[in-house]
């Protein structure tokens, strides 16, 4: 049975763990400047702008409930399928970029457990670029039905910190959500060798509802 968290009907949506540095200062700053923006023109001058970042914020950070798809593996990440990559030890990369527009919280591609989540330090650059394999990111693997997985967090050039969910050992149901990236990143899968990918590059994907594989 899917876990509890993931299959919650579709439709509802809350906000993602990890947003309250960003979101409680622009929210609170937001409130202040409304409630006294009948009593100084500075005040109403400020609401706006403040308003408007609080709003944005509140949508960079939802968290919608899925309807998880049925597949061996799912799509991790809501984007577009930048890259397929073919690896020297069978293996296949998916990449898939995400834009501030997208929903930001990733999702595991099967069940099973995680065998490791390691942070890598690096750099800043726009997650299009291809210098951003050298980028911030963390490492994923998990042991599942297909042997290991490894998913890789890339922070962007605005993204400037991942927040996984998830330690190691933890067992996870497929969809389920394992961490968040804030603002403009990347997503890679690397499925293994003679599982064919059903994705084509340019192709949007949804977390926990885009199949990445094909039977």
């Amino acid at each position: 049975m899917p876990h509890s968290q993931t299959s919650a009907p579709s439709g509802r949506v809350r906000i993602a763990r990890g947003a309250s540095p960003w979101l409680l200062p622009t929210v609170t700053a937001a409130a202040i400047g409304l409630a006294r923006a009948r009593r100084s023109k500075r005040a109403a001058a400020f609401a706006v702008p403040a308003t408007a970042l609080a709003a944005g914020m509140l949508w960079f950070f939802r968290d919608p409930e899925r309807e998880i798809t049925q597949g061996r593996v799912i799509s991790p990440a809501d984007g577009v399928v930048q890259s397929i990559m073919p690896w020297k030890d069978g293996r296949t990369r998916v990449a898939i970029f995400m834009s501030p527009l997208n929903v930001h919280v990733n999702r595991a591609p099967l069940a099973g457990t995680v065998t490791s989540v390691e942070h890598i330090p690096g750099g800043f650059v726009p997650a299009f670029n291809k210098e951003s394999e050298n980028n911030e990111r963390v490492v994923w693997h998990f042991d599942t039905e297909l042997g290991d997985i490894e998913m890789v967090q890339i922070a962007g050039a605005v993204a400037r910190r991942i927040v996984p969910y998830l330690p190691q050992g933890t067992k996870v149901e497929q969809g389920e959500r394992i961490g968040l990236i804030r603002f403009g990143s990347r997503v890679d899968i690397y499925l293994p060798e003679g599982v064919d990918v059903a994705v084509e590059v340019g192709q949007t994907t949804t977390a926990g509802v885009t199949r990445i594989d094909r039977d």
